[in-house]
């Protein structure tokens, strides 16, 4: 997955080090998530959300109502909108598919590990896809951003491919994003940010 393992898949390694900008925005939608999952589900345990809860210590943010997650849900929903200009309907799908698939507690395991399942194949899938477009639209956002969102498209609705490799791929995406219940809008712009934020990490490398 080149540039974007380390985003998905967390090390012990990369925690010690600084983090991007990418792995800062990428922890912030976990921290989202996470916030979301303890109000929707009233989750008391703050070990149970470890993004969260490391969050909600550095940044020493008082519970809200003697809810836990309600204050965090907001400042991380600040953050990301004011720092990574994220608008009010990607933060309402992510609340509207953890309402859809997390009805327990015991639900919260398993749809981490479908997100990130669901992650892995598309960031692989859009790197080995966009190749040389990468590295021209890096030079203009709308153009990054247009190439972003063709290539998704693609993704979402061609039937047939040449590769048998990229075609499982594609439909697996297919099926994460179906159980997930997220649109195309917000695939994009998830994507984008990504692609945008570590293409800049690595240039200052």
């Amino acid at each position: 997955m080149g540039i974007f393992s380390k985003l998905i898949n967390k090390r012990e390694e990369a925690a010690a080090e600084t983090q991007s900008r990418a792995e800062e925005f990428i922890t912030l939608i976990r921290v989202y998530y996470q916030s979301v999952m303890a109000v929707q589900l009233g989750i008391t345990n703050m070990n149970v959300l470890a993004d969260m809860a490391l969050f909600k210590r550095m940044l020493k943010i008082p519970t809200q109502n003697n809810k836990l997650g309600l204050a965090e849900k907001g400042r991380a929903k600040k953050i990301l909108m004011q720092d990574y200009d994220m608008d009010e309907n990607f933060f309402k799908e992510i609340d509207q598919s953890v309402k859809r698939n997390c009805r327990t507690i015991n639900d919260v395991q398993p749809y981490f590990f479908k997100f990130q399942g669901f992650c892995s194949d598309l960031f692989s899938l859009m790197e080995n896809m966009m190749k040389w477009k990468f590295r021209f639209s890096m030079l203009f956002k709308k153009l990054l951003y247009k190439n972003t969102q063709n290539t998704i498209h693609e993704i979402v609705t061609r039937s047939e491919w040449k590769d048998i490799n990229i075609q499982k791929a594609a439909w697996n995406i297919r099926k994460y994003k179906e159980a997930l219940g997220y649109s195309e809008q917000w695939m994009t712009d998830f994507v984008y940010h990504v692609i945008l934020l570590a293409s800049r990490g690595t240039k200052k490398k």
